[in-house]
């Protein structure tokens, strides 16, 4: 047998590692929406029947027996981990389609809200970091507004955004999910806490980077205050947002449930909103797992941004 070289050994203790990990979120995720759901008030046998009126003992013990819901617990967990494994989520009990079927129709609306607001919000944290590299005297009123910004709850300001520019000046449509301008003010709503948080965050590490050895050596060649400022100091101001970007995500769906509520839009935070309040476990069971696999996708896609952005950090790892 030929020998593979080290650094395949590293790269692949590396993937077995991450693939691990992130198999480990999945099951925690399964298992966590089966005890909350579990927990929580409610029968699942309600939403099976739609609401029906005073179904009688005998239709609630069939749905029971049909949907597994008259076994023990841990059979029903058994079952549970088991459909997750065999990727079989079922039919949601309320919607009564396929969860995959449910999970490809609202999806791409969460997805274009998230990443829009990703963009935004990294958008408003750099221009606001740069304009305060370039212009010292203006950091205390960035730094101000961001703090402002990072305080302010979502929900609130889609309300202010609804009212302003939707029912005001009629600039912008107040609900829908369909055109790229009933994108706008949600993403708004979620973008402007986000990008003040980033903004604090990439702006700390701008000034910790300034007093970096490096610097000092960067300027001692002759390079120009501006460049020494927007060609390494910004590169390692931007590392703590890219692993914020991360967190981001899973905050930015759960956030999503009251903005997509105040704007009337299709998605998965409205949606799972909606399935736990009926104990709907397939379709919150689909939902959580969905939302875990773009979790760990960003996760993955922050590592290799982190490369790109510094590629020592490539070196260090080896």
């Amino acid at each position: 047998m030929i020998p593979f070289p080290n650094s395949g050994f590293v790269f692949l203790k590396k993937l077995m590692i991450r693939v691990g990990g992130a198999c480990l979120v999945l099951f925690a995720a399964a298992t966590l929406t089966f005890i909350t759901l579990h927990l929580a008030p409610g029968d699942p046998v309600t939403a099976i029947l739609g609401g029906s009126a005073n179904p009688t003992p005998e239709t609630i013990r069939e749905i029971r027996e049909e949907y597994g819901l008259d076994q023990p617990l841990m059979v029903q967990y058994a079952l549970h981990i088991w459909h997750v494994l065999s990727g079989h989520l079922g039919a949601s009990f309320s919607q009564h389609m396929p969860v995959t079927d449910v999970l490809w129709q609202q999806a791409p609306p969460t997805l274009k809200l998230m990443l829009s607001s990703l963009v935004l919000a990294w958008g408003f944290a750099v221009l606001s970091v740069t304009l305060s590299a370039r212009k010292p005297l203006f950091d205390s009123a960035f730094s101000s507004l961001e703090t402002f910004f990072a305080g302010l709850p979502q929900f609130w300001i889609g309300i202010i955004l609804l009212w302003l520019f939707a029912y005001q000046l009629g600039l912008l449509p107040p609900a829908g999910t369909h055109g790229f301008s009933s994108l706008i003010l949600p993403s708004l709503s979620l973008a402007i806490p986000l990008g003040g948080f980033l903004a604090q965050v990439m702006r700390e590490s701008f000034k910790t980077t300034l007093d970096q050895p490096f610097v000092l050596t960067a300027r001692a060649r002759g390079l120009s205050d501006n460049a020494v400022r927007f060609r390494h100091v910004l590169r390692h101001a931007l590392l703590p947002g890219v692993s914020l970007s991360t967190w981001a995500v899973g905050a930015l769906v759960g956030n999503a449930v009251a903005v997509e509520f105040i704007f009337s839009r299709q998605g998965l935070g409205r949606q799972l909103f909606l399935a736990v309040s009926m104990h709907d476990m397939p379709l919150v069971t689909g939902i959580i797992l969905f939302i875990s696999v773009v979790y760990i996708l960003a996760s993955f896609l922050a590592d290799i941004l982190y490369v790109i952005v510094d590629p020592r950090i490539q070196e260090a790892r080896a």
